[in-house]
């Protein structure tokens, strides 16, 4: 079992690491907008729908390793507390009743959404914008591929918690 959550691990953050290099050209991204609308009054639509192409890439490609990292958000002030064995059955229980249903429906959902603008080839409905909203759209089901990695990692390891009492 170790041996598999390592692997899961290590492909949750070694894409993480990849999709947090996009974080750099936003911040650019995002300057140069600002500073071609403030100081040299041109707007660029193309230059704000890329820094949102960003920044939508990296949140879906980081859900996972949030995680992975166990920075997710939980009420820790009881579950601090509690020994390991409690610890992997809140887990447990959190990850088959909510994360499991809430991927499942999101995969439902966003599939048909997707593959719809993969077919017609969406792109943005301005002019001057980014002609790959199918693209974008993609990042839906990239989430749910990325969190449902971590979370069957995260599953084990609250097996092993619930099992064995050890993190």
């Amino acid at each position: 079992m170790d041996t598999v959550i390592r692997l899961l691990d290590r492909i949750t953050i070694g894409f993480a690491r990849l999709v947090a290099l996009l974080v750099i050209p936003m911040v650019l991204l995002v300057f140069a907008n600002a500073l071609l609308r403030y100081v040299f009054g041109y707007g660029s639509v193309w230059l704000y729908e890329s820094v949102i192409y960003c920044f939508v890439l990296v949140m879906a490609g980081l859900a996972g390793w949030t995680l992975t990292t166990n920075e997710h958000v939980r009420v820790d002030i009881v579950y601090a507390a509690l020994p390991p064995r409690w610890q992997g059955v809140i887990d447990l229980c959190g990850a088959i009743l909510l994360m499991g249903p809430f991927l499942w429906l999101m995969w439902d959902r966003s599939l048909p959404y997707v593959l719809r603008s993969w077919a017609m080839r969406e792109g943005s409905m301005e002019i001057s914008g980014i002609p790959y909203v199918w693209l974008l759209k993609t990042a839906l089901l990239i989430f749910v591929v990325v969190l449902a990695v971590a979370g069957v990692s995260f599953v084990l390891k609250a097996l092993q918690k619930l099992l064995g009492g050890r993190a």
